[in-house]
């Protein structure tokens, strides 16, 4: 039990997990997975989901949770040796999980099971594990089967790569900017860049590719030059567009590579493409489907998106004197025009959402919502900034989280939520397990002993992540492979997260989460009111912008000939979607982690359309609001009931029913973007 990787008696030892202790405690754990699986594949074993699970489902959920502790870190305290010992690891995990998914004598053995012995999840979770038999190649044989088999491998090793590289390209940029460079910058970013560059013994301020200093450099930086410079920097990282001594981080090759797999891996699964391999388990029913899904949204939105840009060129030339304005100079137009037409600034927001008061807010309309309570909890963490805590509801643990919010070295970007471990009955010990899960975002860090201010946009982040938490923590479902997050729909899995988005605009609840950095006073009613009127500023355009993101992954993974350079497919797409085209060296597939490294491959429409599913969920607590804008007990136990609760164990379209009373509807969307 010396080794941390291997006591699965309480929570991960974070603070104990050394590079060394890796190796040893996967490789004894994939031996007693093994183990369990040549014993629960003999022919006298019988075929009962209970008697599996004992054996089976408990060796493998030991292993996913030691190599996800692994994985974790990887992510989040990412050092040279760590990395090491994660990668030499990595093909003998990846190895087990394909083999496993791909056993015949288990496939066997899950068909064989009397699903009439079964209660309702369990009948589910054997439903998908058959499905997902067959996607994972258990019906091939011979070479073909190896040749599955060497695909995940391979496709493993460079989705690492992939996103090892995204991270070193933003990590290896800086550029140390004057006083002058400057101005315009908000200075508390201003402040942070100086201290950066004092720590380093330099002159001037430390500017970097990390999103709580590029963005709003981006934004208020009157300096059109020093836009240009990280612009330039920021969308050509990891590609063969960067600097002589940045070209290390390439991405073209992998990417190219992990296409030409997706695409191998589909025809050998009997499948025209990836995409249609990427939708049999989710909602949608075709490639095609979601093709004219997207293309139809986009229709929608142009009239919106042109009338966008038409403001912006006209704001630009009227009033910044910017006649031919460069794609560096839109987000620093937007923010002077929004100022202008609505009267305020995201800086001056900015001042009203301190870190700790956001969160006392969030956890606020969450206890109200769900009838639970969150509280501070202890646990061993892997660095200082991290916080624990617990939810309860009538005095019981309900779920545990983790939430880890600065940006920082070694910590990769973007904000996601992970699971340490999943709700099951324990078929070993007859015990409740609970959910635990990782809630983790890239937020700047307060400076100067101050508390770390958050733009609105960080807090619709927070309250995204932790809708997603919340699926995955409220859940009441025993049985782990169908339980939260688990087995829903990855098409439907953005509903609850979306959601939670909506009530960052609520009056009510921003009242409670706001508090002047120097005053403490809350937000006034006037500034509220006029980020409301702002709230559907550029809908059209930023709802293109999804689209085109989407649609290009879509036909990345149906129409694309993996042989081809794939930057003529972004720029059709661009040319059928965008009503802004970024430049010729512009390279934003490169660092595209989502369907290169991250699970959403032939899958990013999700986002667009699970808003739809999240818009009509929230339209229901709007019809039942009181008049002072108060919600509904009686409307949040019956989405918690009917979508959070349920989790995977039946159809989202199930639980969207259940809730609505009806299918969904893309009216509530138009409505809530202007769109209508």
């Amino acid at each position: 039990m010396s080794n941390p990787l291997l006591d699965f008696s309480d929570l991960p030892a974070f603070d104990r997990i050394t590079p060394a202790d890796v190796a040893p405690a996967i490789d004894t754990l994939l031996e007693q997975a093994n183990a369990a699986l040549e014993t629960i594949t003999a022919p006298d074993f019988p075929a009962q989901w209970q008697a599996m699970a004992q054996v089976l489902d408990v060796a493998t959920e030991k292993l996913g949770r030691a190599w996800g502790a692994v994985n974790h870190l990887n992510s989040v305290v990412d050092t040279p040796e760590l990395r090491a010992a994660y990668n030499a690891v990595l093909p003998r995990v990846t190895e087990f999980w394909t083999r496993l998914g791909a056993d015949e004598r288990m496939y066997a053995k899950y068909k064989a099971i009397d699903v009439q012995t079964l209660n309702t999840e369990q009948r589910q979770a054997v439903k998908n594990a058959v499905r997902n038999f067959v996607l994972s190649g258990a019906e091939l044989t011979g070479p073909a089967k190896e040749r599955f088999a060497q695909i995940q491998e391979r496709q493993a090793e460079l989705q690492q790569k992939f996103s090892e590289n995204a991270l070193d390209a933003t990590d290896a940029y800086a550029y140390y900017a004057s006083a002058e460079d400057l101005e315009g910058v908000p200075e508390d970013v201003q402040h942070a860049a100086r201290a950066a560059a004092q720590a380093e013994g330099k002159d001037g301020y430390k500017l970097t590719l990390r999103m709580p200093c590029y963005l709003p450099v981006m934004q208020f930086a009157r300096s059109s030059t020093l836009r240009e410079k990280l612009y330039r920097a920021y969308v050509t990282r990891a590609s063969d567009q960067a600097p002589a001594e940045a070209l290390k981080f390439d991405n073209t090759a992998f990417i190219r590579e992990i296409l030409a797999l997706r695409q191998e891996e589909a025809q050998l699964l009997g499948y025209p493409n990836f995409g249609e391999v990427s939708v049999v388990p989710k909602m949608a029913q075709s490639a095609t489907e979601v093709i004219t899904f997207l293309r139809d949204l986009a229709q929608r939105a142009r009239p919106y998106a042109e009338k966008d840009v038409a403001d912006l060129r006209a704001f630009a030339a009227d009033h910044l004197g910017l006649t031919d304005p460069q794609a560096w100079d839109w987000p620093y137009i937007a923010e002077r025009l929004k100022e202008a037409r609505y009267a305020f600034s995201e800086q001056e927001v900015r001042q009203y959402f301190l870190a700790p008061k956001v969160l006392s807010g969030l956890f606020k309309i969450i206890e109200n919502l769900f009838e639970v309570s969150i509280r501070p909890d202890k646990a061993p963490v892997w660095h200082p900034a991290v916080e624990f805590y617990r939810i309860e509801r009538a005095g019981q643990l309900v779920g545990q989280f983790y939430l880890d919010m600065p940006a920082r070295t070694g910590k990769r970007g973007g904000a996601w939520m992970d699971d340490v471990r999943t709700r099951w009955l324990r078929p070993d010990t007859g015990q409740l397990q609970t959910p635990v899960a990782h809630l983790v975002c890239n937020f700047a860090e307060g400076v100067d002993g101050k508390p770390a201010l958050l733009t609105h946009d960080d807090v619709i982040t927070l309250f995204h992540e932790f809708g997603h938490g919340l699926h995955h923590m409220l859940t009441q479902v025993n049985e782990r492979d169908v339980a939260g997050i688990a087995g829903v729909e990855w098409d439907a899995v953005e509903l609850p997260s979306q959601f939670m988005e909506n009530f960052c605009w609520e009056w009510n609840v921003l009242q409670h989460m706001t508090a002047h950095v120097e005053t403490g006073a809350p937000l006034p009613r006037a500034l509220y009111d006029k980020m409301i009127a702002a709230k559907n500023f550029q809908s059209g355009m930023q709802t293109l912008r999804q689209i085109e993101f989407s649609l290009f992954d879509m036909l990345l993974h149906t129409e694309h000939d993996p042989s081809q350079d794939f930057m003529p497919l972004l720029g059709l797409v661009r040319a059928e979607v965008a009503v802004l085209q970024p430049p010729a060296f512009s390279r934003t597939a490169h660092t595209f982690s989502h369907i290169f490294a991250g699970g959403y491959a032939a899958g990013y429409y999700s986002y667009k359309w699970a808003e739809v599913l999240s818009a009509d969920a929230y339209a229901a607590f709007e019809e039942t609001a009181s008049p002072d804008g108060a919600h509904s007990p009686d409307t949040g136990r019956r989405y918690r009931e009917a979508i959070l609760e349920a989790g995977g164990s039946r159809s989202a379209m199930e639980s969207f029913k259940a809730f609505r009373g009806r299918e969904p509807s893309l009216d509530a969307l138009l409505r809530h973007q202007g769109m209508a």
